[in-house]
């Protein structure tokens, strides 16, 4: 890497959404340097003190802590760039704060227009993100949760109270959801509906699962030792993921 390079980090924990960041980083600046990618807040700030980046690319909805915790953290250290699933309510707030921010699903003039601005901006100091923190920390704690769910099935809209389901499951771009007898594919990923989710319903097994509390019969340990979750209407079991094996240890 020269001397002369710009270079970037990218913080999300949706593979299929850091990919395509990627993938439209390189065709609209192909001379920046992605020196890393991480997936959750602890990694992030550990690769931004081991690369010291001049460009954070930044989630706000990662594992703990989250992004603006992270933001926070490194406060004018480098220029950041929000990617955020936050509407139209948000958006004043980015523009004050003198902050650059895409929006999900990723727009790519949008992004070519984010592109433009982080060139200009690329030798001048990086924006205090103290005032836009706070602005956005009641919005994020305001989002209500999710309570009905519509999928398509042939022609016709099916709607779904959130109860109705046993558990979430990602498919590529998509999401299973499955209930007692039946399932359905939604085009929302897993981690944009874990925002809009209740947490204290919504427990996630695996990174690629989430299983409603309400559905399950019971946690047990297989052959191997590991925790797997029973359901009441499901005849399959979930297995749980080391990383969230606390949440299910306290039941």
């Amino acid at each position: 890497m020269s001397s002369a390079e710009t270079t970037a980090l990218i913080v999300e924990d949706e593979p299929a959404l850091r990919d395509e960041l990627r993938e439209m980083l390189q065709t609209l600046w192909p001379a920046l340097a992605i020196v890393g990618v991480a997936g959750d807040g602890v990694d992030a700030l550990r690769q931004i003190a081991q690369h010291r980046p001049q460009i954070v690319f930044l989630d706000i909805q990662i594992p703990d802590p989250n992004g603006l915790d992270v933001a926070r953290a490194i406060r004018d250290q480098c220029h950041i760039v929000f990617v955020t699933a936050y509407d139209a309510h948000a958006i004043e707030a980015f523009e004050n704060g003198a902050v650059d921010y895409i929006l999900k699903p990723i727009n790519p003039e949008r992004m070519a227009l984010t592109v433009k601005r982080l060139r200009q901006r690329i030798n001048n100091a990086p924006a205090d993100l103290s005032h836009l923190i706070e602005q956005l920390r009641p919005q994020q704690a305001k989002v209500p949760f999710m309570r009905w769910i519509t999928a398509s099935v042939g022609n016709s809209i099916r709607l779904l109270t959130i109860d109705e389901v046993v558990y979430f499951q990602s498919d590529q771009k998509y999401t299973r959801v499955v209930l007692a007898d039946s399932e359905v594919l939604i085009k929302k990923t897993l981690k944009e509906l874990m925002t809009e989710l209740d947490p204290e319903q919504f427990w996630q097994t695996h990174r690629s699962t989430v299983v409603n509390a309400l559905e399950i019969a019971s946690i047990e340990p297989n052959m191997g030792g590991q925790l797997i979750v029973k359901l009441k209407n499901r005849r399959e079991q979930l297995p749980v993921a080391e990383s969230f094996v606390r949440r299910f240890r306290q039941m």
